[in-house]
């Protein structure tokens, strides 16, 4: 797709806020009635308890056809309800809303993965896979990393089918599988194989972007313009090894264990971007103290690096202003009495736009400076390669006027007065898929979520119910304004 700058998309974005703050539309939205609440907390509750891991146990078909099941029963079309994918535990769900007549306008496509990562219920305070509700919160594995999106948008198709709403241009809800990992990714599979059911005018994807919280005061809605690329590697350290009585200081443990201290000891460059710019301009404006100086000690050319350091404590803010990589696995040695002979570690990045996988890997042999190491690339379907390939960043989007005015506005309804800015997205997205092959795509969940509370892919994940309520309002406002552009 066409590269286009920043300051367009400031431009664009300025005129959307400019026009919500005057807009009439400012005054309260449709909301949900209790009966429309106990219908989305049931869905939400039922995606939840479907175990969609890549592991034996878990299923993303379970989940595409118990959804499936929900929108023929509602009275869609069977032809308008498709589940289809390469294989038969993996299931993607595609359905589509039809236009009341006719029309050469593109769809507008919500993209959304079912999937979700593996959650061992000895590491949780509850079981990861019931959906509990306690304290102003909803548990479970999958309540921020994407089953609320997945569960507010088929609770809205089935809505706005059921109000017999029929937009202006089709809208098209895909729930797909392994954005998380796994053999079958259902984006880049639907791309390649069914293009004529995803074919939009732009994409959705609520796995990104959304209201940051800070002590429950809403600071900015974020709208991924970027994506940062996502990258494992294999570090394997061999030894001959020997018997356990003998120890050595070079066995394979001890080799590993140093070079991922380094690591840990270790921080990429400090960089920013275009788009890394304007979100922190605009927070700037909303942050108060030391915390706005710094964030302007940042922006300043050049860059305070002691400014940079202390925001730097902070992870998001780190991960925001370079690459990182940690060490996610690890696995060593044969027999409790013996030396180990190998020991292997995945090392995960998040590498920031304009930097390539294998460019980061050269670093990381660089870094552990061990010629007995060996450091391969491992596909997203988990194949080891020597090499890594050039995979390049998502080129920001063109600022449609048609996406951030409702968008804004209707965030400033839910959230009064906050800026609502691109940002650069800390992991990474199905949209790579969409953008590669020429579709502008947009992150927004909107979800309202605390600073310090981000628990996607950890212990204990959960969502503020209120969250939750205002994200149905949301999409229910955003999908009608969508629909009837």
């Amino acid at each position: 797709m066409p590269r286009h700058t920043f300051p367009a998309i400031i431009a664009a974005v300025a005129c959307a806020a400019s026009f919500a703050a005057g807009s009439a539309a400012q005054s309260a939205l449709p909301t949900t009635s209790a009966a429309q609440r106990a219908e989305a907390r049931d869905i939400f509750k039922q995606l939840i308890e479907i175990n969609t891991t890549d592991t034996p146990k878990g299923s993303v078909t379970a989940a595409t056809k118990a959804m499936q099941k929900r929108f023929l029963d509602a009275g869609f079309s069977p032809d308008d309800v498709h589940l289809l994918g390469p294989d038969a535990n993996k299931q993607n769900l595609v359905v589509r809303l039809r236009a009341a007549a006719p029309t050469t306008e593109k769809p507008v496509l919500f993209l959304c993965h079912i999937d979700v990562v593996e959650a061992l219920p000895s590491d949780w305070h509850t079981d990861p896979f019931q959906f509990i509700e306690k304290e102003g919160y909803f548990y479970g594995r999958g309540t921020q990393d994407m089953k609320d999106s997945d569960a507010a948008l088929v609770f809205t198709f089935l809505r706005l089918h059921r109000e017999g709403y029929k937009p202006k241009r089709d809208l098209i809800l895909a729930l797909t599988a392994d954005e998380e990992g796994g053999k079958f990714n259902g984006a880049d599979w639907l791309v390649k194989n069914h293009r004529d059911l995803v074919d939009a005018a732009f994409v959705i994807n609520p796995d990104a972007g959304g209201v940051e919280l800070d002590h429950g005061r809403a600071i900015v809605g974020d709208v991924e313009a970027t994506e940062k690329v996502y990258a494992d590697y294999q570090v394997t350290a061999t030894n001959r090894g020997g018997h356990s009585s003998l120890p050595r200081p070079d066995n394979a443990i001890y080799e590993l264990t140093t070079a991922l201290n380094k690591l840990a000891a270790y921080s990429f460059p400090f960089e920013m971007n275009e788009v890394t710019r304007v979100y922190f301009g605009n927070l700037a404006k909303q942050e108060t103290g030391e915390m706005a100086e710094n964030i302007r000690g940042v922006l300043a050319t050049p860059p305070d690096a002691a400014a940079a350091a202390r925001l730097s404590t902070e992870p998001s803010f780190n991960s925001n202003f370079r690459t990182t990589c940690v060490a996610t696995r690890l696995a060593a040695g044969h027999a409790n009495n013996a030396l180990p002979q190998t020991a292997q570690a995945n090392v995960n990045c998040r590498i920031f736009p304009g930097h390539s996988p294998e460019e980061i890997r050269q670093q990381l042999i660089t870094l552990f400076g061990d010629s007995k190491l060996n450091v391969k690339y491992v596909s997203d379907a988990g194949k080891v390669a020597d090499t890594a390939p050039e995979r390049k960043a998502i080129v920001p989007p063109a600022p449609l006027k048609e996406v951030f005015g409702p968008l804004t506005r209707i965030t400033n309804a839910l959230w009064r007065g906050i800026p609502v800015t691109p940002e650069m997205e800390d992991g990474a997205s199905d949209s790579i898929y969409f953008a590669q092959a020429g579709y502008p795509c947009y992150g927004y969940s909107a979800i309202a979520l605390e600073r310090n509370d981000v628990r996607a892919h950890g212990q204990d994940e959960r969502l503020p119910i209120d969250s939750y309520w205002k994200s149905l309002d949301f999409f229910y406002s955003f999908s009608k304004t969508l629909g009837d552009e």
